[in-house]
């Protein structure tokens, strides 16, 4: 499995970016939990837990502070 899709965290937009921390975020899920089953089990309580919902999007901020750090803000 493929963690950093592309094996690179230079994007060329904020927008690119983001959407590679959200595939980054995903691909660490599969990687923790590989069996598609116990996920598809689980969703039915973290998608209605607004606490479960906060934490699955500060996964994905830290992954996008990580990529927007890599790529100097995009200056």
């Amino acid at each position: 499995m493929e963690l950093i899709p592309g094996n690179s965290l230079i994007t060329e937009t904020p927008e690119a970016g983001r959407r590679l921390a959200m595939d980054m975020a995903l691909h660490s899920i599969y990687a923790i939990q590989p069996d598609g089953e116990i996920l598809k089990t689980g969703r039915t309580v973290y998608a209605t837990d607004p606490d479960e919902l906060i934490a699955s999007s500060q996964v994905v901020a830290l992954e996008f502070a990580t990529i927007a750090a890599a790529n100097n803000y995009w200056r």
